[in-house]
C-alpha cells in the first residue's frame, strides 16, 4: 500500500501547483491593451512565469522589469527579468525596485501599468525608507522570521520602512492607471498584504507597526524607532485619488489549489475532507489538532470514512527556539508523526507550493505509518530543534521538486487507508 498511497499523495501535491501555475490563471484575466504605452512591473516567486504568459498573449510592445527569487528566473523577450533574495532581503532587491520605480516615471493617463505580483514580492522588491538601512531590515525581517509572527503582521512592518510597499508603487505610476494580478499566497486572499500591498491604500499604521515589534520584544534600531514613532513612514491611505482609476484581480489562491487535488482525490474514488486553504497557528499545534481528527476517523466517529483523504491549506508559523533546519510544513509532519505514534493506513504529505519549505532546498516530506520506526533519531528531539528538514532527510522522505515558479501557500494531505 506505501507505493499507491505515496503516488496518491504526490500526484495531488501536482495537481494543486498546476492549478495556480500563470499559463493557467492568468490569460483571462488580462485588460485591454491602452492607447499608450504598457509597463509591466512585479515581485514574486511567479513574477517571472506571470511575465513570460503576459508576453505570450499580450498585443502590442511591452517593457518594464519583474523581480523573482534566485533560481526561478525564465527567458522573457520584452520584459526585463531580476533575480534577488528571498525571505530576507538583498542589495540586489534594492535595485529591482528602483528599476522598477524609474521605469514608471513620466507616465500619463493614456499608459498603463501592469502589475504582477505574488508570494515573497515583499521581501524581493525591498527599498529601505529614507534613513533606514538594508542591514536594518534585513535584521528586522531575520526576527520577525524567526519569531512566528504572521505574514499579516511581518508585512505590516514592510510596509511602514518602505519607499515601495504599502501602496507606494501605484503612487509613483499616477497618473498611469495601475492593474494588478495577484497570485495570492496569504490567509484571506487580501489584497492588501499580498506582497505587502505594493499597488492598493493601506489601512495599517506606524503604530501598528511599531506595536508588532513591540510585541514580539524585538530590539528596534533608533532610525526605526523614530520613523515610526514620527508617523513620516505612514502609508497611503483609501480615498487617494491616486488610486481612482487602478484595478486589482485575484487569479490563484490556495482554495483553488486544493479544490484541483479533491477533484482528482474524487475521480480516484477517495472521498476527501476539505479544511480550507486559510489555515493558520503554529505548525506544531495544527498538526496536532489534525491527528486528532485523523483517530477520530480511523474509529469511525468522523464526518468521512476510509479511504478517505483530509485536505487543507493556508500558512502556518513556526516560532524558532532551535537552532536546526526545517520549514513550517516539515514541522508540520514531525508533530504529525509524533502525535500518530505510527498509527497504522495513515499517509500524509506537507509541501510549500512555492517548492521552498522554510529555508532549504526541498518542497517539505512524506509521512509514512513507519516514519518513526525507521528514524534512528529521536523525533521530539529534533522538533524542539526544529530540525525537521534533518530528521525527514535522513529517512530520504523529503519531497524535491526545484522552483515551482508559483505560491498559494502551504498544501497538506493526510490520506486514510
Amino acid at each position: 500500500m506505501r507505493a499507491e498511497a505515496e503516488k496518491l499523495l504526490l500526484e495531488l501535491f501536482a495537481a494543486a501547483v498546476a492549478a495556480a501555475q500563470a499559463e493557467r490563471c492568468l490569460p483571462a484575466y488580462l485588460p485591454i491593451p491602452p492607447a499608450g504605452r504598457t509597463v509591466v512591473v512585479g515581485a514574486g516567486k511567479a513574477a517571472a512565469a506571470m511575465a513570460r504568459v503576459v508576453e505570450s498573449v499580450w498585443s502590442g510592445p511591452l517593457s518594464g522589469q519583474v523581480v523573482t527569487a534566485y533560481g526561478h528566473g525564465l527567458n522573457c523577450q520584452q520584459i526585463e527579468v531580476l533575480e534577488a533574495g528571498h525571505p530576507v532581503p538583498d542589495a540586489a532587491g534594492v535595485a529591482a525596485a528602483q528599476s522598477m520605480l524609474a521605469s514608471v516615471q513620466g507616465l500619463d493617463a493614456e499608459d498603463l501599468v501592469l502589475c504582477l505580483l505574488s508570494g515573497g514580492g515583499s521581501a524581493l522588491m525591498s527599498l529601505p525608507a529614507p534613513g533606514i538601512t538594508l542591514e536594518e531590515k534585513r535584521a528586522l525581517n531575520r526576527a520577525l522570521l524567526r519569531s512566528g509572527a504572521t505574514v499579516g503582521e511581518l508585512n505590516c512592518v514592510r510596509k511602514h520602512l518602505s519607499a515601495i510597499k504599502g501602496g507606494r508603487l501605484a503612487i509613483a505610476c499616477a497618473p498611469a492607471p495601475v492593474f494588478s494580478l495577484l497570485i495570492s499566497d496569504v490567509c484571506g486572499d487580501d489584497p492588501a498584504i499580498i506582497a505587502s500591498g505594493s499597488t492598493v491604500p493601506d489601512v495599517s499604521t506606524c503604530q501598528d507597526a511599531l506595536e508588532i515589534l513591540n510585541s514580539y520584544r524585538i530590539q528596534i534600531p533608533d532610525a526605526v524607532c523614530a520613523l515610526l514613532e514620527s508617523g513620516k513612514g505612514e502609508t497611503p491611505k483609501r480615498g487617494d485619488p491616486r488610486f481612482r482609476a487602478n484595478r486589482t484581480q485575484i487569479i490563484a489562491t490556495a482554495d483553488d489549489a486544493l479544490q484541483a487535488a479533491q477533484q482528482l482525490a474524487e475521480r480516484a474514488g477517495i472521498e476527501p475532507l476539505m479544511l480550507g486553504g486559510k489555515i493558520e497557528g503554529e505548525a506544531r499545534e495544527v498538526a496536532q489538532i489534525q491527528a486528532a481528527l485523523v483517530a477520530t476517523i480511523q474509529r469511525g466517529e468522523g464526518p468521512i470514512s476510509p479511504p478517505c483523504v483530509i485536505l487543507s491549506g493556508g500558512e502556518t508559523t513556526v516560532t524558532v527556539r532551535g537552532s536546526g533546519r526545517g520549514g513550517r510544513n516539515g514541522e508540520f509532519l514531525l508533530s504529525l508523526a509524533i502525535a500518530l505514534d505510527g498509527m497504522p493506513g495513515v499517509y500524509a504529505i506537507a509541501c510549500d507550493t512555492d517548492g521552498i519549505d522554510g529555508m532549504g532546498d526541498n518542497a517539505g516530506a512524506l509521512l509514512y505509518p513507519d516514519t518513526l520506526h525507521r528514524s534512528q533519531r529521536d523525533p521530539r528531539e529534533s522538533l524542539a530543534n526544529n530540525d525537521s528538514d534533518s530528521f525527514f532527510e535522513a529517512l530520504g522522505d523529503r519531497v524535491m521538486t526545484g522552483p515551482t515558479r508559483t505560491n498559494v501557500n502551504d498544501f497538506r494531505a493526510i490520506f486514510i487507508d
